[in-house]
């Protein structure tokens, strides 16, 4: 659990600046969130095997092939500037 000081360090680090008033109910929460994790470590896990996805489904794959054609000419046409296929715009950084 984290002490008060433990807290303000940490808001100290983060450069976060906290008041004592909102320190006090962040240490609640704080030690809330580890109460928390140490009450899920404590659930047997050993015969669960790890999942890569909360539900059972499987992912549809469709076929990895080009459907859309070309058009980089003519959306280069409505362009104002091109020049060997590049779009020219204007510096915006000095």
């Amino acid at each position: 659990m984290l002490s008060l000081e433990e807290v303000q360090r940490i808001a100290h680090l983060a450069r976060i600046e906290v008041d004592a008033g909102a320190a006090a109910a962040l240490q609640q929460e704080l030690n809330g969130i580890f109460a928390m994790i140490e009450q899920m470590r404590a659930v047997d896990t050993s015969g669960v095997e790890p999942m890569s996805h909360p539900q059972d489904v499987v992912q549809r794959l469709r076929e990895d092939r080009v459907t859309e054609s070309d058009q980089h000419a003519k959306f280069q046409e409505v362009a104002p500037q091109v020049e060997e296929g590049l779009y020219l715009v204007p510096r915006v950084v000095e």
